[in-house]
């Protein structure tokens, strides 16, 4: 993985952790509405996937997972980027909104480096 400041990777863990946390609450929404649970429960477990990936490259934790988790997680975290570009692209020029997307993209495409350096 290239070199990545520690600010960059502070920003990118507290990114994913704040979108996992708006996973995990859309998730239990769903749930109560009697909606499908289907994709917010895959992006909620590929973020959760490239959080432990970041967090286990960069901090030496533990990280436990088959490459067809891996190879799965992947893809749901590289489908997310395009909903997320568009809604850089709509955002206003130093809003926080475009400063939160500009770092969640980050983070996404850091998890997705970390998870393809990882997949055999």
């Amino acid at each position: 993985m290239n070199t990545v400041s520690q600010e960059i990777k502070d920003l990118s863990i507290k990114s994913l952790e704040s979108t996992y946390n708006k996973l995990t609450n859309a998730y239990k929404s769903t749930i109560e509405k009697g909606s499908n649970t289907t994709l917010v429960k895959k992006r909620l477990n590929a973020v959760k996937i490239g959080l432990e990936s970041l967090k286990g490259i960069w901090n030496g934790e533990d990280f436990v997972y088959s490459d067809e988790i891996i190879l799965t997680s992947k893809e749901v975290l590289q489908g997310i980027i395009p909903s997320i570009e568009k809604q850089i692209a709509k955002a206003k020029e130093g809003s926080s909104q475009k400063t939160l997307n500009e770092r969640r993209l980050t983070a996404l495409k850091l998890a997705i480096e970390s998870l393809d350096n990882r997949a055999i």
